[in-house]
């Protein structure tokens, strides 16, 4: 199957705003090059629209959004049959893994944030929080375009990482509302809870069992239902955290990869330099000389 990736969409669009193959902004989104059969994402597509009408499938589900309405298209998904209005318009970021790990480095709660991602891949923001948005949106323009700016990388990160606090509490709102009105799936409930467990115990369990057990349900259980909810396994979340504490460790600690490998209770250090490498695709010492 066809990939969106930002590698391929600066081949194809030269109109946006861009560092390296990382991220990738564009404010004109009736320009962009949709494909014309369904493709898969290799990274996180965030937009919001703010005139027209934008019709779209993520996952064969049919989304109709209008002015003020976000998007929210994580990676693995597969996206097509696009139809957009001939007024349409709308701001649009891709983000790459790596650099959105970058991003969410330090945040708590993303329990929340996933899984409001996956059942929620279009919500509704007022008048007030689009103007938010945007302004966040000028901001980020404003730096990558300085591209004499030392810490430029570092300042994108930086607003990122606040707009996404921002839609974090939107967010939160959201989920307070349908809780009073509706109650919350239990599907839903397992994986927040899940999340939330991982969180606070993936330094030392890694058994999908163990997490089974907490939540006093069965191993096949769980595993069917975080698929089911995220389209991810158990494991796969687990190491999701642990790629993210190794890279927060190598990026802003002098500890050692033996130290690394020690606390967060690897039997070795070349045991974690293996699993790291078949993560993140290069070595952890690399990934420090190149990131640090």
């Amino acid at each position: 199957m066809r990939e969106i990736s930002i590698d391929q969409t600066l081949t194809q669009y030269t109109g946006g705003y861009y560092l390296d193959k990382d991220f990738l902004l564009f404010d004109r989104v009736g320009e962009l090059p949709f494909p014309d059969e369904s493709a898969r994402t290799t990274c996180l597509l965030l937009a919001i629209c703010t005139a027209g009408k934008i019709e779209y499938t993520v996952d064969t589900k049919l989304h109709e959004v209008g002015p003020g309405d976000i998007i929210i298209v994580s990676e693995g998904q597969v996206v097509g049959d696009y139809n957009l209005s001939p007024d349409c318009e709308g701001v649009a970021w891709m983000i790459s893994t790596d650099f959105f790990q970058d991003i969410v480095m330090g945040i708590q709660g993303l329990s929340a944030l996933f899984l409001f991602a996956r059942t929620h891949p279009v919500f509704h923001l007022n008048s007030f929080e689009t103007k938010e948005i945007l302004n966040y949106v000028v901001q980020i323009k404003r730096k990558i375009l300085d591209t004499g700016h030392r810490f430029r990388r570092e300042l994108v990160c930086t607003i990122l990482k606040v707009l996404i606090y921002d839609m974090s509490n939107i967010i939160y709102r959201v989920q307070q509302r349908e809780k009073e009105d509706n109650g919350r799936p239990r599907g839903e409930a397992i994986f927040a809870d899940f999340i939330k467990l991982v969180e606070k115990n993936f330094r030392t369990e890694r058994r999908v069992s163990w997490y089974a057990d907490e939540l006093c349900i069965t191993h096949k259980y769980l595993s069917q239902t975080i698929r089911s909810i995220s389209k991810r396994t158990p494991s796969d979340w687990i190491d999701y955290y642990i790629v993210l504490e190794i890279r927060t460790m190598l990026r802003n600690s002098d500890m050692s990869i033996k130290e690394i490998s020690q606390a967060i209770n690897f039997p070795s250090q070349s045991f974690l330099g293996k699993f790291f490498k078949d993560k993140v695709g290069v070595s952890p010492t690399q990934y420090r000389k190149e990131r640090g």
